[in-house]
């Protein structure tokens, strides 16, 4: 079925077992302290402050994209009761930008590496406890202005920005009960709540759900910090408690389900011998420390999590310009759509929305826009016409999606 708007959006039935129905399911979440996360949440802060300041000096948002970050792990010597970083951990910021601005006749130069180096240090400051920006880490940024057709594409004068890119986004409606658990774990374990009762919880948590019928198994890595951890007793009462505070989340979210859960699986553990027992310790709470690096894009999708029985875009959503980087906004938009459409009645048991832009058209105007959904009842012609009326609203406001984007309103990854 084709919409009369444009001629290109089509709604098709989505001829396949709902996800919380299949026999097997998995669903992972990189916590907040992942090197994965960290840099992605830099990379997304460095892009927010670029464009206010682009906003305040220049009056709207010139071309930029810092969507190409890397974190370097350091090197660590944890230990029970204390410990330290032997090397530092390295952040670059690395992508696009407008460096300077030529205004009545005076050319003015945008403080591109300064605004990115206070993004990376504020992240850091304000959501790690024994992670210092200053001694812990060395930032740095590698950005180069944009090439002249990218530039006039982003900055032409138009009514409705035009896409500086071809490429697609892809949501999907509702979560599972697997996806809001795993969702949800990771959040409960970073919460300010439940680091003030777990005071040895370190910010790096990533969570992996598995599902089988309705058995879950869910695998919890988080960093232990070591200087508040006083031996090996201590460190497995610690997972003990962060076990007991997942089963019981559980419980309340997926009631439905036996949830088995495992914390740090890769210790070795041999009782009253500390010495030969090998445990997930940190110095600062994230295995950026030493364990693992990071890149930008390659962990959560724009749902916040990595599912591979949904479909997905493979797009790095932070860092890119939040105006006309459809890898980014058409992100954003599926979901939103996704999320109102199986929201706006009971005709849908799962909807997945696929939106393909062409660069240089307005971002209004995507090339295609896709609606699949799994019925839940027979469909309607009234249910057809209210998710096209649903698409047809979301595409005439996404321009709104700039400002919420950097009022961190949505959720990116």
């Amino acid at each position: 079925m084709v919409s009369s708007r444009q001629g290109n959006v089509v709604l098709e039935e989505f001829r396949q077992v709902p996800v919380a129905k299949r026999d097997v399911e998995i669903v992972e979440r990189k916590g907040l302290g992942h090197p994965d996360y960290i840099i992605d949440a830099i990379c997304e802060l460095a892009s927010v402050k670029l464009s206010r300041h682009y906003l305040e000096r220049f009056g709207k948002i010139l071309h930029h994209n810092l969507d190409k970050g890397l974190l370097v792990g350091g090197r660590a010597a944890p230990r029970f009761g204390g410990g330290e970083l032997l090397e530092s951990i390295q952040i670059i910021v690395a992508g696009r930008a407008t460096t300077s601005v030529e205004r009545g006749g005076m050319r003015e130069e945008v403080p591109v590496g300064e605004l990115i180096l206070e993004a990376g240090r504020e992240f850091i400051r304000n959501k790690f406890r024994f992670l210092d920006p200053d001694r812990h880490i060395v930032f740095d940024y590698k950005v180069k202005p944009g090439s002249a057709d990218l530039v006039s594409v982003v900055e032409a004068e138009e009514e409705v920005p035009l896409a500086n890119d071809t490429s697609f986004g892809v949501g999907f409606a509702p979560f599972s009960p697997l996806e809001r658990l795993v969702y949800e774990v990771e959040a409960t374990i970073n919460s300010p709540q439940f680091k003030s009762r777990v005071k040895e919880s370190g910010e790096d948590c990533k969570v992996m759900g598995l599902r089988t019928n309705n058995t879950v198994r869910l695998t919890v890595a988080n960093g232990i910090v070591s200087h508040l951890t006083y031996d090996l007793d201590h460190y497995i009462s610690v997972k003990e408690e962060i076990a007991d505070a997942v089963r019981d989340l559980a419980a309340k979210i997926t009631p439905e389900y036996e949830v088995k859960v495992d914390v740090n699986t890769a210790d070795r553990i041999f009782p009253g011998q500390p010495d030969r027992s090998t445990v997930y310790l940190t110095v600062t709470g994230t295995s950026a420390e030493h364990g693992d690096d990071g890149n930008t894009g390659r962990g959560n999708r724009a749902s916040g999590l990595i599912t591979p029985f949904r479909y997905m875009s493979m797009e790095a959503t932070a860092g890119k310009n939040p105006v006309s980087h459809v890898g980014k906004l058409y992100n954003v938009l599926a979901f939103r759509m996704a999320g109102r459409i199986y929201n706006s009645t009971d005709a849908f048991e799962e909807v997945y929305v696929k939106v393909l832009s062409q660069i240089g058209r307005r971002i209004d105007q995507p090339l295609s826009v896709t609606v699949s959904y799994i019925p839940a009842r027979q469909i309607r012609s009234g249910d057809v016409q209210e998710a096209r009326s649903i698409v047809d609203e979301e595409l005439s406001r996404i321009t709104e999606l700039t400002r919420l984007i950097l009022e961190g309103r949505v959720r990116l990854f």
